[in-house]
């Protein structure tokens, strides 16, 4: 027995240093860093102050993996509503700072959600807080009031170190602790008697860009789509492949499970998968993007603004009626409110089992409100010849789109489950897709146009790419830059990083940042960027 205790001790031991190089390698603070547009000198009294801290948070390795875990989940979302605002990305720190990106924190002074915002200072930032949604438990919504709240701030300092202190201490508060020593100022040095709240950032910046925190092992990503109430998130969860239970733990915002119909709102869920080219987390040294969670948001509709389908024609100001309207040349309804199946079937005169099979319905789903549905048949092909996939759509709402059969759809693109589409990829809506014929992705500068509404119309054949970057929409294509013998002029576009472009064109982010005379990781969507060859 002894010695069997002195194996299992031994194995312990083994597995507790294994463990421990992983995540026990702790990062050191040095004496300079870069923090926004500044330099941070930092005397050795502080630097030991700022090391303590740091020890602190690696102290604990499962609880340090847990919130790891969190960091990689979350951070691409804060980080790209950081730069959408024109505000620093090292700023995402600071969310875990302030909650350790849990949705429900609640500070002893009754602030509340990912950044911690007191209802006033949210309503402030253009946050809803009422008995129905707390948008301060919303990633995508806080993190803009964020953006918001930090910009205004660095518009009195011109000096984001000030902004920072000031989300702890107030407006007022910080200009009565800084004074105007640090205005415009580049270059700031801390001591132990600087301000303890940007000592403790500093602490968190270095622990969570260290390279351990890639450690952190999701099974998934976050994946956002927009959605126009009013709705449920009972009613969601079948169309997103979740349960409804999942929906509620990764949107507690929606206090009561409802989406309300003032406005779009973010649905988050986790998609099941890996994004086994490009981490999840971006650091300030190496700054890595998510591309499926960078892809532009789209609102959860069967009618994107940017495409004219369904086409509605008849007496559409009484879309709600029976024998009013047609969608796609095919009579139909508009749902007026959320109610079963067989309500609206009786309402238009048809059995419910005919109703569920014209639109593809399952036996259980309701019936959403502003949602059309057919009281006729649908076709096996469409009008359009094509459709190009956005963020949020499923293989239901593009066949109630385009009045084309749930089967017929699968079919012709040889695609059995929502969880196989990808945003851009082009869909057959006429022709079968050849045996052993991948489905083709648009390039990315045309995916953008159409996300963003500047394209009125699918992409027909004629558009279809047969490029390499029709295979990989990160290949750069000719309309996002310009070459000559030596050297690349590359447009920046949603999504893109320093990061994403030295593996892009098999660079350094040093040589990157050199080659375009840049202080920083930060770059804007629209920036040029020159790429010299190796």
């Amino acid at each position: 027995m002894k010695k069997n205790n002195t194996i299992r001790l031994t194995l312990l031991a083994f597995a507790f240093l294994i463990f421990g190089e992983a995540f026990g390698q702790v990062p050191q603070v040095p004496s300079e860093m870069r923090f926004a547009d500044l330099t941070i000198k930092i005397n050795e009294q502080a630097r030991r102050e700022i090391q303590a801290d740091v020890d602190a948070l690696y102290r604990n390795a499962s609880y340090f993996q847990v919130k790891a875990e969190r960091v990689n989940l979350y951070l691409p979302i804060v980080e790209r509503e950081l730069r959408a605002a024109g505000v620093p990305t090292d700023f995402k720190y600071l969310a875990i700072q302030e909650s350790s990106l849990i949705a429900d924190a609640v500070s002893t002074s009754n602030a509340v959600g990912f950044w911690q915002f007191k209802q006033g200072t949210a309503e402030e930032v253009s946050l809803r807080v009422d008995s129905q949604v707390d948008e301060r438990k919303n990633i995508v919504a806080s993190s803009q009031g964020a953006a918001r709240y930090l910009k205004k701030h660095n518009a009195q300092f011109n000096n984001w170190m000030c902004a920072l202190v000031s989300y702890q201490m107030g407006l007022g508060g910080a200009k009565a602790y800084f004074g105007t020593q640090y205005n415009g100022k580049k270059v700031v040095e801390v001591d132990r008697n600087f301000h303890w709240y940007f000592k403790k950032f500093l602490a968190h910046m270095v622990a969570f860009e260290a390279p351990t925190v890639m450690l952190a092992s999701n099974s998934g990503f976050l994946e956002e789509v927009q959605v126009q109430g009013p709705t449920t998130l009972k009613a969601l969860a079948p169309r997103l492949g979740v349960t409804e239970a999942h929906l509620k733990e990764y949107n507690k915002w929606s206090l009561r499970g409802n989406v309300p119909d003032d406005r779009p709102y973010s649905i988050l869920y986790i998609k099941q998968g890996a994004q086994k080219s490009v981490p999840a987390i971006a650091s300030s040294t190496q700054t890595q993007a998510s591309e499926t969670t960078y892809s532009p948001p789209a609102r959860y509709t069967s009618s994107p603004p940017a495409n004219p389908y369904p086409k509605i024609t008849g007496n559409t100001q009484n879309s709600t009626q029976p024998n009013q309207i047609k969608a796609n040349d095919l009579n139909a309804i508009k749902a007026a409110q959320n109610t079963r199946q067989e309500n609206l079937a009786q309402e238009v005169g048809l059995k419910e089992g005919k109703f569920r099979r014209i639109n593809d319905l399952g036996k259980n789903e309701k019936v959403q409100a502003g949602q059309f549905y057919y009281t006729e048949p649908k076709r096996s092909k469409a009008e359009a010849e094509t459709h190009v996939v956005k963020p949020g759509e499923t293989l239901w709402s593009i066949s109630q789109m385009y009045g084309i059969k749930l089967s017929a759809l699968k079919a012709k693109n040889r695609i059995r489950e929502d969880r196989d589409l990808k945003a851009g990829m082009i869909l057959n809506l006429q022709d079968f897709r050849p045996r052993n014929e991948p489905i083709p992705m648009v390039p990315a500068n045309e995916y953008r146009r159409i996300v963003a509404g500047e394209e009125t119309s699918p992409p027909s054949k004629s558009m279809t790419p047969k490029t390499e970057a029709t295979q990989n929409p990160s290949t750069p294509s000719t309309s996002t830059t310009e070459r000559n013998a030596n050297r690349v002029i590359h447009t920046v576009v949603q999504g893109e990083t320093l990061f994403r472009l030295s593996q892009l064109y098999g660079v350094s982010v040093d040589d990157i940042k050199k080659w375009n005379n840049l202080s920083d990781n930060n770059i804007r969507i629209g920036q040029k960027i020159t790429i010299l060859k190796p």
